[in-house]
């Protein structure tokens, strides 16, 4: 077997994760006997150029080359190197997503290459991003709830534990190594505050109960790859979920209460710094049924 690139870490037997400086996102690879499978593929083309010059360091013969590709939602830092890593074998392979991910990624690269087109010219990666997003390669192969992936002597499970960072968030477990491939349904990148992605098309009064699937996943020993950020273990997703749940139980009461969404920031404490919590304020607001919401509210 050749040496691997630097940049990856194997972290159990034949799973291997690098984490990218740009956006801090993760690229993970599983090697089985028919080949290698990568879980989300940077933000550009270029970059996958990159990842895949050290992802073919990883093993020799067919065990070396790339079968199936694995995005674990639509955003772009997460997806823009399909094009790249689906071609690698020279013909395309498979590219696997849930299916709510997959219906939204269109909408969601097209708003991205408008913010920026829109950019100043001097923008970092700006030419990088807009020729990446000209014709992005999109999930293939679908689900709803659970997805098998067989890769010869093992078998990778792609599972929906419910909504969260998405709408179509996924993971994929690799039972016989004991690692769970989390996505941004669990992030470390900080890991003063660790402040997940509550963005714009999160589910802030969901994902605690989604974590707590994934939790049914996890044993003691289980290695967890976060989208964005180290490794971490089952005690780290226990505490992240314990904070989801929080904000989740906080926005409900303020709701509750008729605390209106302008002033529901300044209303409460927080587990995580209130600066990153403006759209998980206004999704909570949106997504709560009008019974569980009292005047005033607007």
């Amino acid at each position: 077997m050749p040496t691997p690139a630097r940049g990856f870490t194997e972290v159990a037997d034949r799973v291997w994760v690098r984490r990218h400086e740009w956006y801090d996102v993760s690229v993970s690879v599983v090697g089985g006997s028919r080949g290698l499978v990568v879980v989300d593929t940077h933000a550009s083309a270029d970059a996958a150029r990159e990842v895949l010059a050290e992802v073919r360091t990883l093993a020799d013969g067919p065990a070396g080359e790339v079968v199936a590709v694995v995005n674990t939602h639509e955003h772009h830092d997460h997806v823009l190197g399909n094009a790249v890593l689906a071609g690698a074998a020279g013909s395309r392979v498979p590219v696997h997503a849930h299916e709510a991910a997959a219906a939204a990624m269109p909408g969601a690269l097209a708003a991205v290459r408008a913010e920026v087109a829109a950019s100043p010219a001097d923008t970092p990666h700006r030419d990088e991003l807009l020729a990446s997003l000209a014709e992005p390669v999109l999930p293939d192969r679908t689900f709803s709830s659970v997805a098998v992936v067989d890769l010869g002597d093992r078998a990778l499970e792609l599972v929906h534990p419910g909504r969260g960072h998405t709408a179509g968030d996924l993971v994929v477990v690799v039972p016989d190594a004991d690692v769970v491939l989390a996505g941004d349904l669990v992030e470390s990148s900080d890991r003063d505050t660790a402040t997940p992605g509550l963005g714009p098309d999160s589910f802030p009064l969901e994902w605690p109960l989604t974590l707590d699937f994934v939790l049914q996943l996890l044993g003691p020993g289980t290695v967890v790859v976060p989208g964005h950020g180290p490794t971490v273990d089952r005690g780290f997703v226990l505490e992240q979920r314990a904070d989801l749940g929080v904000v989740a139980e906080t926005l409900r009461d303020l709701a509750g209460r008729g605390v209106r969404v302008e002033d529901a920031l300044a209303a409460a404490e927080w587990p995580f710094p209130a600066e990153h919590l403006a759209h998980a304020v206004r999704r909570a607001y949106e997504q709560l049924p009008r019974a569980q919401k009292r005047l005033p509210l607007v």
